[in-house]
């Protein structure tokens, strides 16, 4: 077998289309590959010769995007030394979520001591029939342009149908109010592209919370509305909270600051004699407690 030179190795390693980024025992980012780039959307300058611990990359569970430290798949890798397999989801420049299968694989040096961690990535994206969905929204004018979930019409025609199925079926569903607080006080501060970067981010991050499980429109400029079909109140208690849980990790890096917003949320499950109005406004009457990144607290909903 010819010898190949250990550049070619490297050469190899910076095309892959697979995520692969290198840290030091230190923590500083000693390499980040195409992949990494494209996946996390960060370039080269400006992660490497950083150290994670400024969450230029944090790793996030459920309810926050800030996993330096013991639940880092990293650290454990130092720590432990041993490799491990993960699902979890990244940080994107942009600020939503990114879905991802991590493999952490410690390395050692001449003595044997740990030298630092490899780690590599594939995004979880969405699968073909459901992108061929969103496309096809799209060219028929459903899609918000800011956000690109269902716009006002396509929620509201969801509203109608499940309705149809309630009166009919008897087959019950819940609406979530999400209201972004003071949105216009943002946009005079942080200019109009500023804001349109936050409901993007908060939007994507909101639809990625409530999977397969429900439907997100925008409402009005400065309210979304969930639909979470065939539920128990418990159940829609819960999509709220994963709801908030992704608002905790919504914000937007601008001119070298992290901006984010506040939301209040509401809930309610349709009874009979509702209309869409009034199952909207019983929902709403929830949201007065706001929820923030720095601290969230606990609505309580049902009236």
């Amino acid at each position: 077998m010819t010898d190949l030179d250990p550049g070619i190795f490297r050469t190899v390693l910076e095309s892959l289309q697979t995520g692969v980024y290198v840290v030091g025992t230190d923590g500083k980012v000693l390499f980040w590959n195409d992949g990494a780039e494209n996946i996390t959307g960060f370039r080269r300058h400006e992660v490497i010769g950083r150290s994670c611990n400024e969450n230029i990359l944090p790793h996030c569970d459920k309810r926050s995007c800030a996993l330096c430290g013991v639940p880092c798949p990293l650290a454990n890798a130092i720590r432990e030394g041993k490799p491990s397999e993960t699902q979890m989801h990244l940080r994107h420049k942009m600020g939503h979520r990114v879905p991802v299968q991590i493999w952490t694989v410690p390395f050692r040096d001449k003595t044997g001591s740990i030298a630092g961690v490899a780690e590599s990535f594939n995004e979880q994206r969405t699968d073909y029939e459901t992108e061929n969905s969103r496309l096809s929204l799209a060219a028929h004018g459903c899609l918000d342009a800011v956000t690109g979930v269902m716009n006002r019409a396509l929620t509201h025609s969801y509203l109608r149908e499940h309705f149809a199925f309630f009166t009919e079926y008897d087959l019950p569903f819940g609406v979530l109010t999400i209201r972004l607080e003071e949105l216009d006080r943002f946009r005079v501060e942080h200019g109009r592209e500023a804001g349109e970067d936050i409901l993007h981010v908060v939007a994507s991050n909101m639809k990625r919370a409530l999977g397969t499980a429900g439907f997100l429109g925008r409402w009005s400029d400065d309210e979304f509305v969930a639909i979470t079909p065939n539920c128990t109140f418990a159940e829609l208690t819960r999509a709220g909270d994963s709801v908030q849980n992704s608002v905790n990790s919504s914000e937007i890096k601008w001119w070298g600051d992290l901006l984010s917003v506040t939301v209040s949320l509401g809930r309610a499950m349709v009874e009979a004699g509702d209309g869409i109005e009034s199952l909207l406004e019983r929902a709403e009457l929830g949201s007065r407690i706001p929820l923030s990144l720095e601290k969230s607290e606990t609505t309580n909903s049902k009236t």
